[in-house]
């Protein structure tokens, strides 16, 4: 019996599906990273959408039998409340309000006994950068006018001068001329060093509850902060920011190694004081310092994109440093609100850096899970987690800086309500001559938690002689 002759479609069979594997190939690579479009608000809101999705797909904290507020592990709680902060911007950016329920019970869950962000339960895990963090979320949480909590809860503006009161209580004379320490128990590794972090967001909430409140009193504490970091040499005469020194040596090992955010924190700081100032030419100079001295920041090989030069280049990023660009991006963003000028420039750093973002966010099954390296472009970096996620949603929500109002300040429509003696037992008030405050910063100390020492000095080191 002759055999049966093959139609044409079964011979070429397999070459038809070998076609349509690489078709399918093919598709699923074009689809990969966050579709976006730089000057398409639509595309942008999408593109930010899904990256806040695939990031709060790691916080449990809305889970029966969670804790509200916290992360689990690798995180350390700080970075919840700066995740919040991300979220707030989200909300700010977008609209999109699908987040804010879990915000507010985050935010307020966590006030601890006192309404400052003191929380016994993170005794062992909270420094003055820790609580800083949070106490900048409900910051921004008044400047935008973000949903105000129930009446019987604390409020953001209260809850704001609150950490301020209490860190301000720290101010430390005894050792390197002043300055708040790191750590604060003297059990705590780290009790003996003062941190440039802790120090700037000082700063920079000093700065914006002067702007927020039109008090003097603030900003001459912003004044006090920037003049101290740049004495003790943690900022260098080319505005470079290092980590921080030891009281031990009376702060002069100094520890040179750079992050972006802490760039970032001075940067927004200046900024409101520019602003607070009406534009004064001392904060204007002071500004633009910081700004351009984070030229060592962007990639030598891909303009304009951001790089965590201290352990990006190396692969030795940690849990808390894969974070840091997040906050460099939202401060550039917010800073262009408190001083108009600077637009041009810094969105030239937001734009590139965004796109590259977009592109690294390629990964995980869904093709959307974002990598740290953005200067790789597409080529994924095989990394994940909440910082990844946190940075690539700050860089590509600020491109929509420009089609929200300016923060708000108590006489431009903010409705938070303050408490200039929250925090402090009310026994301080931010108005008082601070030769009364100084008397008491021994005092303050002994009411602070402390940080556990993270891994942050086992990554590569950026050295600036």
């Amino acid at each position: 019996m002759p055999a049966r002759a093959h139609s044409s479609h079964e011979r070429n069979g397999p070459a038809w599906l070998a076609l349509l594997v690489l078709i399918f190939l093919t598709l699923s690579q074009v689809s990969l990273g966050l579709k976006l479009d730089l000057d398409d608000p639509d595309s942008i809101k999408a593109a930010a959408g899904q990256a806040a999705y695939d990031m709060i797909k790691y916080y449990d904290g809305n889970q029966t039998g969670r804790i509200p507020g916290n992360l689990p592990d690798p995180y350390y709680w700080w970075e919840c409340g700066a995740m919040f902060g991300s979220l707030l911007d989200y909300f700010y950016y977008t609209g999109d309000d699908q987040y804010n329920e879990l915000v507010t019970e985050g935010l307020l869950f966590q006030v601890g006994p006192s309404n400052d962000y003191m929380t016994p339960n993170q005794t062992k895990t909270t420094g003055n950068d820790d609580q800083g963090f949070w106490g900048m979320a409900v910051m921004s949480a008044a400047e935008q006018k973000f949903p105000d909590p129930p009446a019987n809860k604390p409020q953001w503006l209260a809850l704001a001068q609150a950490v301020f009161n209490t860190q301000a209580l720290r101010w430390d004379t005894q050792f390197c001329g002043g300055g708040l320490r790191w750590q604060v128990f003297t059990f705590n590794t780290g009790y003996d060093y003062k941190n440039t972090i802790s120090n700037g967001v000082f700063f920079n909430l000093a700065a914006r509850l002067a702007k927020y409140t039109g008090n003097q009193t603030y900003a001459d504490w912003a004044e006090k902060a920037w003049d101290w970091t740049a004495d003790v040499g943690l900022m260098s005469p080319e505005y470079h920011f290092f980590d921080g020194a030891h009281t031990t040596l009376n702060c002069n090992d100094t520890n040179r190694q750079q992050w972006t955010y802490n760039a970032g924190v001075y940067m927004l700081g200046a900024a409101n004081m520019y602003n607070f100032t009406k534009g004064s030419d001392k904060w204007r100079s002071r500004l633009d310092n910081v700004f351009n001295a984070t030229a060592m920041f962007y990639s030598p090989t891909a303009a304009n994109v951001m790089v965590e030069v201290a352990c990006e280049p190396y692969g030795t990023c940690n849990t808390d440093n894969f974070s840091f660009k997040a906050y460099l991006a939202r401060w550039m963003a917010a800073t262009t609100k408190m001083a108009p000028y600077t637009y041009e420039l810094i969105m030239q750093k937001i734009r590139a850096s965004a796109a590259a973002a977009a592109l690294q966010c390629s990964g995980g099954a869904s093709g959307t899970l974002c990598g740290i390296k953005w200067s790789d472009g597409a080529k994924y970096d095989g990394t994940t987690g909440v910082g990844q996620q946190m940075s690539a949603l700050e860089i590509i929500q600020s491109l929509l800086v420009s089609r929200v109002s300016a923060p708000v300040t108590q006489d431009t429509g903010g409705t938070s309500k303050g408490d200039p003696s929250a925090g402090s037992g009310g026994t301080f008030d931010p108005t008082i001559p601070q030769d009364t405050i100084h008397q008491r910063d021994r005092v303050g100390a002994g009411l602070l938690t402390a940080l556990v020492l993270v891994s942050g000095f086992g990554s590569a080191w950026w050295m600036i002689s």
